[in-house]
């Protein structure tokens, strides 16, 4: 009983980065003088409450949660047991009857208080580097590929104590002043939620950003998951925890999904390569093939070359063949069809290889034939 008259100092400990809640510590020695050596769960009246930047303090009593302090600082407790030491109780009790009480009311329970007050703290910084990777492959609908692609993605989110109380009271395991998220239990249960929330977050980005954009969307993808009125999106209102933020390091396709994107990239940049030549190329096509198959009729290759160039500039490159088969060219200024004409030329260049006309004779047949 008189150890506990001892006023006590109490502060937070170290957080590490993972804790959320670590139980008060006490002061007991200064510079390796003094110990306070009464219980750990009795609190004088005057004792001290030193609450460090960043955190908020919870007083509990048998009763639960008797007070809450969130703003940083020093604050005397005066919900406490009776302390000779204190200058208020001396003067509204006098040492002797707090002695005496307190005696009295510890025999009845064998020596022991009827008190018992705890003092926890609870880290409201940002708790970062939650690990987050999916167990297998997550289906993301691609619309600019058209399908279904499996991807496996690996990041971490953050998320930081909006609602201390609440966190307290719906997140915290009952009797328990010391809580981690490396804690397995709680980790799997908040993972579960995250990859939930995170799969549909991403989907819904699917219709504007291809797959491989969606590490540069992770701000999107948060606000889509603490947007949502199920899992990583309830833990505000149901938890006092918020999330802050999702870091995507790495997206990966399955082998299928892999394979199907880089027979879609090959297919498509040969698309768009013959789109580029295609036009230019049928024109030089039928031009070759007009002059190959008039000068295999007997013209010749400068005669050819001649002719099917001019028949190449009035006729569509691209059905060239088709037209001459369903219809006959059109006619020369002299009135002969095609077929009249090449019968007629290969006549003359007869004619001129049996020397009976000469070169210049022959050009100017062949002139007149074709109507140049």
């Amino acid at each position: 009983m008189l150890a506990d008259q001892w006023k006590d100092i109490v502060t937070a400990p170290a957080f590490d980065e993972h804790t959320v809640v670590a139980p008060g510590i006490r002061k007991n020695s200064q510079n390796g003088r003094g110990a306070n050596c009464g219980a750990e769960d009795i609190l004088s009246n005057g004792s001290l409450i030193f609450v460090p930047e960043g955190t908020a303090a919870f007083v509990f009593s048998q009763a639960g949660i008797e007070q809450v302090i969130t703003a940083p600082g020093g604050f005397e407790y005066r919900d406490g047991q009776a302390s000779v030491f204190d200058e208020q109780d001396r003067r509204g009790k006098g040492i002797g009857k707090i002695l005496l009480d307190e005696a009295a009311e510890r025999v009845g329970f064998s020596g022991m208080s009827a008190d018992e007050k705890r003092v926890a703290f609870v880290n409201l910084h940002e708790i970062r580097g939650l690990r987050f990777g999916t167990r297998g492959p997550l289906a993301y609908n691609d619309l600019f590929y058209g399908t279904d692609l499996e991807i496996y993605a690996y990041g971490s989110f953050s998320v930081q104590v909006s609602n201390p109380e609440l966190l307290v009271r719906n997140f915290l395991p009952a009797n328990v002043f010391s809580y981690s998220l490396d804690d397995p239990k709680s980790r799997t249960q908040l993972l579960a939620e995250f990859l939930h929330s995170f799969i549909s977050a991403v989907n819904a980005l699917s219709a504007s950003y291809r797959i491989s954009q969606l590490p540069s969307q992770t701000s999107a993808i948060a606000a889509q998951i603490i947007s949502e009125d199920d899992n990583a999106g309830t833990w505000e209102t149901r938890f006092g925890l918020k999330l802050v933020s999702v870091a995507v390091e790495n997206i990966e396709f399955s082998e299928q999904s892999r394979e199907l994107v880089r027979q879609f990239s090959e297919k498509k940049m040969g698309v768009r390569a013959y789109e580029g030549v295609s036009q230019q190329a049928a024109n030089v096509a039928a031009q070759q093939m007009i002059a190959e198959g008039v000068r295999d009729n007997g013209l010749g290759d400068g005669g050819g070359m001649l002719f099917g160039m001019n028949l190449a500039s009035a006729l569509n490159p691209q059905n060239a063949s088709a037209a001459a088969a369903a219809a006959p060219a059109p006619e020369a200024d002299t009135g002969r069809s095609l077929d009249e004409q090449i019968e007629t030329l290969r006549k003359l260049k007869d004619l001129l290889d049996a020397g009976i006309l000469s070169q210049e004779e022959f050009d100017v047949k062949k002139r007149e034939v074709l109507g140049l």
